[in-house]
């Protein structure tokens, strides 16, 4: 039987945390616990600025692609990682696993894209108050979004493509909690620099070129606060950009750590951790941080309570 007929009957088994039992029960309670918060909170803020009238803007249009983005990221991996986690069987098919990869794969693209979009708009926002609406219109943000999915999905498309074609020597043992580019391209027997090259390129584009057009719109972000004379005004600026600011750091930081070390240096261990970190941790806070430092939002969702709880009330009557 050659190789990829091995692997298409037996999938592949997700090692995941098995190694450490102890702490994979506590990992999966605790994941349990963020990605109930992800789905709430990603599902509230899309209903929330939906409904409200005020919150249809470019920012929070935005924002309500980069919550559907979380929910389907956390979703297209955590729940096996969950069942995985409490039970004997590790196994995931086949074809369960190439899904989890390019949706990963264009999902994570999709967001680091998508968060550099987000600071041009902030950027236009407070550098170009009187003109913004012009600027961002919804034309130009629709197109923005669709240019966004559309390069990261032919990146997903090459990468993964180029993954799967690796022969793997009937090695089905992934030592990771998902069908992970880095932990894929480590089970091949045979040499993958031309696979990790293509990694760290498109790596460049996807993450250090975003990286570098963010910090450069939060250098004239803070040039123009400086110069505001309401110190009121200097405080919404920051809490606006400072809540996306804190995204951008935690999120960059772990995708450099896990895709564009030199021969993916970090331990297996490690490597782990900045996964579930970008999979799970970051998706739960963007509605905490989105949210409660958020005036508009907080009334939004306030509104939202209010409403189901009244509809809630007559159905009870």
């Amino acid at each position: 039987m050659d190789q990829s007929n091995y692997t298409s009957l037996h999938g592949f088994i997700l090692l995941g945390f098995s190694d450490h039992p102890k702490l994979e029960m506590v990992l999966s309670g605790v994941v349990t616990i963020f990605y109930l918060i992800t789905l709430m909170g990603n599902t509230a803020i899309i209903v929330a600025s939906l409904l409200d009238s005020h919150l249809h803007t470019p920012m929070y249009f935005f924002l309500r692609n980069l919550s559907f983005l979380d929910l389907c990221f956390t979703t297209s991996s955590i729940p096996q990682m969950l069942v995985n986690s409490w039970g004997p069987d590790k196994t995931i098919s086949y074809v369960g696993c190439v899904i989890q990869l390019y949706v990963n794969m264009c999902l994570g693209s999709t967001e680091c894209l998508l968060l550099a979009v987000m600071s041009y708009d902030r950027f236009t926002a407070l550098c170009k108050p009187l003109h913004y609406l012009v600027i961002m219109n919804p034309h130009l943000c629709l197109k923005m979004v669709i240019m966004v999915w559309g390069i990261s999905l032919a990146c997903s498309v090459v990468l993964c493509k180029l993954t799967l074609n690796l022969p793997r020597c009937r090695i089905n043992l992934l030592d990771h909690f998902l069908c992970e580019l880095p932990a894929m391209v480590k089970i091949a027997c045979i040499d993958t620099r031309t696979v990790e090259m293509s990694v760290f390129a498109l790596g460049v584009v996807f993450v250090l070129t975003p990286l570098l057009l963010i910090l450069t719109s939060y250098g004239f972000f803070a040039h123009a606060v400086l110069r505001m004379k309401s110190k009121a005004g200097q405080r919404k600026a920051i809490n606006t950009c400072g809540s996306h600011l804190t995204v951008v750091t935690i999120l960059y930081g772990c995708v450099i750590v896990v895709y564009l070390q030199p021969g993916n240096s970090a331990s297996k261990d490690q490597g782990k951790f900045f996964t579930l970190f970008y999979t799970i941790i970051i998706p739960s806070l963007n509605p905490l941080i989105y949210t409660l430092r958020n005036k508009d939002m907080k009334d939004a969702l306030k509104k939202l309570v209010k409403v189901a709880y009244a509809s809630a009330k007559m159905k009870r009557k």
